[in-house]
């Protein structure tokens, strides 16, 4: 340590150290600084950093490194060789380069430590090769090397230590950093001088080609003005491109659609766009650097820009405040007839950045859209009341003459009789079916169809819906198969009905457009679910056809319309059934050979349920005529030709009619008598029959009788009327037009176990 302070205090001049200090400080500040700002800039953008960082670092070493060298007194003449300092300065400046590449490369901890090597190694090396350029007259160098070795440890640990720091863009790390770096520099010099031995030797001259100490002086001043010059030049870049980022930010906050206003932490207006006064002209008077968001609040509630500040001002204000202190997200606010939305962010710095967005014509288009909507369920609920009328009003006299020809087949007919009331069934059959294929569709589309999910036994659905045409298939000479193979006799979950609706849409249609040959049906259950095929050796069709079949109001072609006849709704309505079950249907054709339509459903299984051993099964026994047990049943319906169909079906059975035209004389007529059923109409004048069955059960329930069952013997037939009729009391739905042997089989399911009426009344 002596040997170190010797060398400072007494071979040294006091006077020019300083100057090698301040020269390596400053280098390294910049260079550093220089360094960061690399780091933070695209990689397109690094090249004249990449350049400028170790020229200034390098500049900054070597020039430190020959300042203390003229502050050293030898004691005898000394020059420089010029190539070997050239060389010194080459080798500390392609260090520094080597050390940012690794810095930049993102290489993390193995690539600053590699970057920290390159550095140390390149300052020693710099140093070193610097005093080998030394030529002395009349003596020789020699090296203590403990000293040596401690100068250059300590020299690379603090140089390295520059590269392992955290810059993080803080000046005062910055600055650390660069102390640390210039005091690694000054200890690899000083204690390196301090390990320098000069022998006097006389017989060594200086050579001629050396360089005089005068003339390195020049070298040094130049360098250090080139330094200054590159500093003052970067640092003058790093402004400008901040001033310019700056105005691009600028630029970026004019040219936002939406109204900023920046407000610093004492909620004081700092900067603003165009757009801020653009939403805001009423209050742009007040706008000023420096006004704060309340006073600007104030000047619109005082101009009455703000409806819902209207009487109570300063409630307002408060609660405004309130929410701009403690933001909750985007509001809504309206501002003389127009509408904003208004975001607070919070900064860091406890700011607030205000976004003001203009929402008039969003509001309007949403209010245009609420009364699009509006309108759109009103012409929805006018369909489906419009299909409702509909239904009841074609029903009712469809009804009639169902409901008529029926009773008329229960009667003594001759041939020719019979084949006309045979014609009246057919017509009033396809009347029916192109009545309910309207209804169901009609339903689909508005989205208020709904699917039935109750066990049922798969083979027997299928069986139902075959057999339904087996005659007519038989009629024509046609082979009719149904197979169903043994994994697809099992029980599944599902709507039966719907089902057995698509298979005999297919099978009818099977059958109708089949002259010779067969029609089959076949159902296979497999891992892909369930599949039901109905092939037959028909007409057939080309593929071009084949998507229109499933069209609504679209067949084969128009001649097919008029030979067999149909309305086209079949399929249309058969594939979005299946849709809705989760499956699909399509087919295969070919002209004249025959058609095959494949439905495929999920396959849900369920297990069967137990054996009923309700005693009340229906028998296939008609009513009794036994006069010790007719039946009393009322009959409300204001139309008299579906009273008369009721009294033509009854009219062969143990019955008592008594006949009403509507609501208000059904609830008479069962207060004034016990009845063993009640038949009800539900559209009727004066009462509907709705209200009339919850008169009834008010009735029984306040004079403690016992139960009537009620059916609801109506044209409206949409689920919704069946709820109805189930929310007021009524115990069965019949939808007109009705079978004689449903009429009956519900006649007898109700009144199986009914009491004799005379023993009700008493």
């Amino acid at each position: 340590m002596n040997t170190i302070l010797n060398c400072l205090v007494q071979q040294h001049d006091w006077r020019i150290l300083p100057l090698a200090v301040l020269v390596s400080v400053f280098s390294l500040v910049i260079a550093l600084s220089l360094f960061d700002r690399a780091r933070n800039v695209a990689r397109r953008s690094r090249r004249v950093y990449l350049i400028s960082v170790p020229l200034v670092a390098g500049l900054g070493v070597w020039a430190t490194h020959f300042i203390a060298m003229q502050a050293y007194d030898i004691g005898v003449p000394v020059r420089y060789d010029a190539g070997e300092t050239a060389a010194s300065l080459a080798i500390v400046v392609v260090a520094f380069f080597a050390a940012m590449l690794l810095a930049l490369s993102e290489g993390g901890r193995a690539s600053r430590i590699l970057a920290a090597l390159s550095c140390g190694a390149g300052v020693v090396a710099m140093h070193f090769l610097g005093m080998a350029a030394l030529r002395f007259s009349g003596a020789t160098l020699s090296w203590n090397a403990p000293l040596v070795v401690i100068a250059v440890i300590g020299g690379l640990l603090l140089i390295g230590a520059i590269a392992l720091l955290p810059l993080r863009s803080s000046p005062l790390r910055i600055g650390i950093a660069a102390m640390v770096g210039a005091f690694g520099v000054c200890w690899l010099h000083f204690v390196a001088m301090s390990a320098v031995t000069i022998t006097a030797t006389p017989g060594v001259l200086l050579p001629t080609e050396a360089a005089a100490p005068t003339l390195m002086t020049v070298w040094i001043g130049v360098s250090v003005a080139i330094l200054a010059v590159i500093a003052a030049f970067l640092t003058g870049m790093v402004w400008w491109s901040r001033h310019s980022a700056l105005g691009q930010i600028r630029e970026a906050i004019e040219a936002m659609p939406d109204g900023l206003g920046f407000y610093d932490a004492d909620d004081r207006l700092a900067i603003w766009n165009r757009r801020y006064t653009e939403i805001n002209p009423e209050v742009t008077a007040a706008m000023k650097v420096g006004v704060s968001f309340r006073d600007i609040l104030m000047a619109g509630v005082k101009n009455g820009l703000y409806p819902a500040a209207v009487g109570r001002e300063q409630a307002w204000v408060a609660e405004r405040m309130a929410n701009r202190r403690r933001p909750q997200g985007a509001m809504e606010q309206e501002i003389a007839g127009r509408w904003l939305r208004v975001q607070d962010r919070k900064t860091a710095e406890g700011g607030t950045v205000t976004v003001c967005s203009d929402i008039t014509d969003l509001k309007r288009d949403a209010a245009a859209l609420a009364e699009a909507r509006d309108a759109a369920d009103a012409a929805n609920r006018a369909k489906s009341q419009f299909l409702a009328n509909m239904s009841h009003e074609i029903r009712t006299p469809l009804n009639g003459v169902i409901g008529v020809a029926q009773a008329l087949a229960r009667t003594d007919l001759d041939e020719h009789q019979r084949e006309m009331l045979d014609l009246i069934h057919s017509s009033s059959r396809t009347l029916q079916t192109l009545l309910s294929d309207i209804l169901d569709l009609a339903r689909v589309e508005s989205g208020r169809l709904e699917l039935g999910d109750e066990p049922y036994d798969l083979a027997q659905a299928v069986e139902e819906a075959a057999q339904l045409y087996a005659a007519a298939a038989r009629d024509k000479g046609l082979q009719f198969f149904v197979e169903i193979a043994s994994e697809a006799r099992i029980w599944v979950c599902g709507d039966a009905v719907r089902l057995k609706q698509i298979l005999t849409n297919l099978v009818s249609n099977a059958v109708k457009f089949t002259t010779t040959g067969f029609v089959s049906l076949t159902v296979d259950a497999g891992q892909h679910g369930l599949r039901f095929v109905v092939q037959d050796t028909g007409i057939g069709f080309d593929a071009e056809t084949r998507e229109r079949l499933f069209s609504r109001f679209e067949q084969a072609d128009g001649d097919i319309t008029r030979r067999f006849g149909g309305s086209g709704l079949g399929l249309a309505i058969s594939r979005e059934l299946a849709a809705m079950m989760g499956g699909d249907l399509g087919c295969e054709s070919e002209p004249g050979g025959g058609a095959a339509f494949i439905l495929t459903l999920p396959q849900r299984a369920a297990q069967a349920p137990a054996a009923s051993t309700d005693k009340n099964t229906l028998s296939e026994a008609p009513i009794p005529a036994d006069n010790s047990r007719r039946l009393r049943i009322l009959v409300a319906d204001d139309h008299p030709t579906n009273r008369r169909v009721v009294e033509l079906i009854l009219d062969q059975a143990a019955v008592d009619l008594v006949s009403v035209e509507d609501g208000a004389q059904a609830v008479e007529a069962c207060r004034a008598a016990a009845f063993d059923l009640v038949l009800m109409d539900m559209q009727m004048p004066v009462m509907d029959g709705l209200t009339a069955t919850r008169e009834i059960r008010l009735h029984e329930v306040a004079m403690g009788a016992p139960r009537t069952p009620v059916v609801m013997l109506t044209a409206n037939a949409l689920p919704e009327h069946i709820a109805a009729g189930t929310d007021a009391g009524a115990d069965r739905h019949l939808a007109k037009p009705f079978s004689v042997d449903a009429l009956l089989a519900m006649v007898q399911e109700l009144t199986t176990d009914a009491p004799q009426a005379a023993e009700r009344a008493a």
